[in-house]
């Protein structure tokens, strides 16, 4: 080849370079382990039977989490009225207990 030709792979000069191919992307999982599988609201197998405490509807998302200072909580938040709350040991947390449970220190 002579120099400054180009492969035909290259394209012209004068043509943009071809997009890169995006490369799949790997797990940072362990290997052989599979994630847990999400629920759905949109499916009624993965629903919970958990209620609205404040209208009694059945469509709610609940979520498992730890406030700043460690404490596991439930939240759930209703579609319809939008009440929500936040459990501990089967316990309803105020949401000014929440506050202080999650300020930094």
């Amino acid at each position: 080849m002579s120099r400054g030709s180009r492969t035909p792979d290259q394209g012209s000069p004068d043509e943009p370079a071809a997009p890169a191919v995006p490369q799949p992307r790997r797990s940072r999982g362990r290997a052989g382990v599979a994630p847990p599988p999400l629920g759905s609201l949109t499916q009624r197998e993965h629903r919970f039977a958990d209620r609205c405490r404040g209208c009694g509807s059945p469509h709610v998302t609940r979520l498992s989490m730890c406030l700043t200072d460690g404490t596991p909580v439930e939240f759930t938040s209703c579609h319809r009225c939008e009440h929500r709350t936040w459990e501990h040991a089967g316990s309803e947390l105020t949401v000014e207990a929440v506050i202080d449970r999650s300020r930094k220190d």
